[in-house]
């Protein structure tokens, strides 16, 4: 059995206008074939060219581990010099992935390759962000903090985006006071027996070449797996919708602070209270 998955609509390009009526008004993801053809990057950006302008910097890496309640907010599990880490990619599979790293900040050359897109909806132009990840890595299942709409840009290879929206939280098994579904789901090949609310859920699910823009709308959940190695770049808007807004700002200011909290006070049986109660809350639905 495979989940509920519809594939994500693909248009080669889109004008403003069309966006807006059909994507971002109703809140439906898109994948755009073509739209960033002119741009620099598109045919110069490839794990070569980032070994080259960026293979001397520190970069922090990230795998699959579950969350531990002695790691800080986004703290890295290993750092490698960029150069050692695309040599890595390029040779084995590795859980190692590179996760919101600032392009303005690490490589500000790289903005001389791209610009930013009109899509209608005004841009954060502070927080380009790249990522990067090895054949069979994957992200788990999450949604962003600030509930962005957000522009996913991929280049060099292949990866699988798998998309829910946030009215299929009841069937997702979220751990609570989080942003994240339990870590121990295999998105790719779940395990209905173990999971059974997940044969309810509805999404959506695309594989994303080079060139490729894939829109996920304000608060969409997101798993991500590199089919091959690779890398791809974020832009993101800030939510419009009022709800999704208040919803970022609890999480911003509420919910982290409270979270860190309670790991400092009760350590792990505080993980392992989430974890438990993500099940509970979980499977009266399925």
């Amino acid at each position: 059995m495979q989940l509920n998955l519809q594939q994500i609509p693909r248009v080669e390009t889109i004008s403003k206008a069309d966006f807006i009526k059909h994507y971002f008004k109703p809140q439906k993801p898109v994948v755009i074939e073509r739209f960033i053809e002119d741009w620099p990057a598109y045919n110069k950006w490839d794990l070569d060219y980032m070994k080259a302008v960026a293979g001397d910097k520190i970069v922090p890496l990230y795998d699959n581990r579950p969350v531990d309640y002695k790691d800080g907010f986004n703290e890295a599990h290993a750092k490698m010099k960029m150069s050692d880490y695309i040599d890595l990619l390029k040779r084995e599979p590795t859980k190692f992935r590179i996760f919101l790293w600032n392009i303005l900040k690490e490589v500000p050359v790289l903005q001389n390759d791209f610009s930013y897109p009109d899509f209608g909806i005004r841009l954060m132009k502070g927080l380009p962000m790249l990522f990067f990840g090895g054949r069979a890595s994957y992200t788990f299942m999450h949604y962003d903090i600030d509930l962005a709409n957000i522009f996913h840009f991929h280049f060099e290879g292949k990866k699988q985006c798998i998309l829910f929206d946030q009215k299929q939280n009841k069937y997702l098994y979220k751990v609570p006071h989080s942003l994240i579904t339990r870590e121990d789901i295999n998105f790719a090949n779940p395990d209905f027996e173990k999971w059974p609310a997940l044969k309810h859920a509805q999404g959506w699910v695309c594989d994303l070449n080079h060139g490729e823009v894939l829109y996920m709308p304000e608060g969409y959940w997101h798993y991500m797996r590199y089919i091959t190695p690779g890398f791809s770049m974020s832009l993101r808007a800030i939510a419009r919708n009022p709800k999704n807004l208040g919803k970022a700002l609890y999480n911003v200011f509420l919910m982290r602070i409270y979270d860190n909290l309670m790991r400092r006070m009760q350590g792990q049986k505080w993980i392992d209270w989430k974890n438990q109660k993500a099940i509970e809350n979980t499977n009266k639905f399925a």
